[in-house]
């Protein structure tokens, strides 16, 4: 989920018709007024989305493709000062109209939608105003150059010499990109993490060429070969081009502070949330249970460590150090059961079966029928997160979902390897399988593109969909999975202390000014974080902002949901019948899945 004006591409480049609910038959004539003036607005409504929807295409050419869109698949983003005027006067003009509506006559699901379009056009405009990512992140244009090809080959959604006519033409536009990029980054802005960053990626498009499309060129028909062949060498020559700039002039020449400081923080937060929390509240909540949990597992670690030879110290009433010393001993029970440094993906692909097998046996939630896929993550997409889900766009239907795992680097020795597969050992891939795999992104991502408004899926909340996939890790917990093992319900508590701790660190960093040394041992000490994990994460908070907090809030926000319910059904509550209503809404921000389970005024 990365938001920044351009790579709003890949987040916010369309908008769609929205399906009026069908009003009840009025029983009075005032009834018979209201519904009227319903389905007008909604009319209305529908009208904007539509041409919301064709401008955004035009505007986004690259995530039009990732979403499904594939009218302007030989088309590519315009960087330049015209084109980012284009889409600012677009968003402002848009959002104009938005405002003449009267949003109070609309449907409750347009009610819902409308909110997240205002806040997306509101992010737009601020982005481009405000927060300046094409200015200053040069992962804005790296982005958008490796998913103009990936978008178009990674999946079949056209036979194969179409989709390679459509790179072909992408990529001699490509260049005119890099050149964009050279003309807007102001190295005295960019951070020199993100210049690193991008110098180490820009190569990754011509593996994607390698691997996507050179294999397959002998069966074009020759006309097409030439082009593609001719595109090929200008990208390369490009690319190389481009990587002489890098080297040579923005990586020396980097001088900008990563943080963002507080009040863009606080602003990016709310757009990036849409949430009732403030910094403040997500501060409060997180430092709680980051209190409350290291106390659940000591009481596991008690469980486990009982009557073992040269146990630490476990008294009723621990000090901090007693608490942390059977914890990290309890940890390392887990941490000898790890996969060989060549087993990682095939370890995941056995975790994520057993994990489907147990959701189908408990009927926790209606199952996908859809595939999913584990792959390797593609070059250009690595560095900033160890696995990811790639849901196909909302408008692609029937198409596999990726579950990418990034390889272990060659270049890493046996400590480095070490460190990274005692934190993904057996049971941590068990997690991750889960939180990206079943019952987690995946499942939930079939089930969001059900919903009809193509808006919802496009604007889908990160939010909700991050804490979604924390909240199941608590639930299969609770289920018994692995056998009630508890090593495995320590494993699950240390993986939500990520989460808790994604929340803490992301405002100390860019709003209190951390040093790395705070931030590893917030990060290694206080939430068990092996070296690599954590030093990948200081990286990632570096390179983001506002995206680390969505795992934490989002699962406080599932968890406030599935409570309130609970409260409100009582014995009729159903788990599975819960989980499918929660997921049936498209993924909006929590608070309108709430607002609209509880049949509550949509806020």
């Amino acid at each position: 989920m990365r938001h920044s004006l351009l790579a709003l591409a890949l987040l916010s480049s369309l908008a769609a018709c929205q399906k009026a609910e069908a009003p009840a038959a009025p029983a009075t004539t005032e009834a018979a007024a209201v519904a009227t003036d319903t389905a007008e607005a909604d009319a209305k409504f529908a009208d904007l989305s539509k041409r919301a929807l064709d401008g955004w295409f035009q505007l986004s050419p690259v995530s039009a493709t990732q979403i499904g869109e594939h009218k302007y698949d030989s088309e590519i983003d315009d960087l330049s000062a015209a084109g980012r005027q284009r889409a600012l006067d677009f968003g402002k003009k848009t959002l104009a109209e938005l405002d003449t509506l009267d949003v109070s006559k609309l449907s409750r699901e347009n009610q819902v939608d409308a909110a997240i379009l205002r806040n997306q056009l509101q992010y737009d405009i601020w982005g481009s105003e405000t927060l300046q990512s094409w200015a200053w992140d040069p992962q804005v244009y790296s982005g958008l150059t490796g998913g103009a090809i990936y978008n178009l080959m990674a999946r079949e959604f056209a036979p194969l010499p179409d989709r390679i006519r459509s790179a072909t033409a992408r990529m001699e536009k490509i260049p005119a990109l890099l050149a964009q990029a050279r003309e807007n980054l102001d190295p005295a802005r960019v951070p020199k993490i993100h210049a690193e960053t991008v110098a180490k990626q820009n190569q990754g498009v011509l593996s994607i060429v390698g691997t996507f499309i050179t294999p397959h060129l002998k069966d074009l028909p020759e006309a097409d070969r030439v082009r593609a062949e001719k595109a090929t060498a200008t990208l390369e020559k490009a690319i190389a081009e481009h990587q002489q700039w890098l080297d040579k002039t923005l990586v020396p020449n980097a001088k900008g502070d990563f943080r963002i400081g507080q009040k863009l923080y606080d602003q990016k937060l709310q757009f990036a949330l849409l949430s009732s929390l403030s910094r403040a509240d997500i501060k409060q909540r997180a430092e709680a249970e980051l209190k409350r949990v290291r106390g659940e597992m000591y009481g596991i670690a008690r469980t486990v460590l009982k009557d073992k030879a040269g146990a630490p110290q476990m008294p009723d009433a621990p000090s901090d150090d007693q608490q942390q010393k059977a914890i990290e001993a309890a940890l390392e029970l887990a941490y000898a059961d790890k996969p060989a440094r060549d087993k990682v993906v095939e370890a995941a692909e056995t975790a994520l079966k057993s994990a489907t097998d147990f959701v189908r046996e408990k009927d926790l939630v209606t199952l996908p029928d859809a595939p999913v896929k584990i792959i390797l993550m593609p070059e250009f997409q690595r560095g900033v997160a160890v696995a990811y889900c790639d849901s196909p766009g909302p408008l692609d239907k029937g198409l596999d979902t990726f579950y990418a795992v990034s390889p272990i680097p060659d270049e890493w020795d046996a400590k480095q390897v070490d460190s990274f597969l005692r934190e993904y050992n057996t049971r941590m891939i068990h997690l991750l399988s889960i939180h990206e795999g079943t019952p987690g992104h995946y499942l939930e991502g079939w089930h969001s593109a059900k919903f009809p408004s193509t808006l919802r899926g496009v604007l889908r909340s990160g939010m909700f969909a991050e804490g979604w996939a924390v909240y199941t890790e608590k639930m299969m917990t609770d289920a018994g999975y692995m056998n009630n093992d508890p090593l495995f319900h320590l494993v699950q508590l240390k993986f939500y202390l990520r989460a808790i701790s994604n929340a803490i660190l992301d405002q100390g960093v860019h709003v209190d000014n951390w040093t790395k040394e705070q931030a590893m041992d917030l990060m290694v000490r206080q939430t068990f974080q092996q070296e690599r994990e954590a030093d990948g994460k200081w990286k990632r908070v570096q390179l983001t902002s506002a995206q680390l907090p969505t795992y934490f809030v989002g699962v406080q926000e599932h968890f406030d949901t599935r409570k309130a319910v609970e409260a409100k059904l009582g014995d009729k509550f159903n788990l599975k019948a819960y989980h499918d209503q929660i997921l049936s809404y498209g993924a909006p921000p929590v608070r309108f899945a709430r607002e609209l389970m509880l049949d509550q005024p949509i806020q």
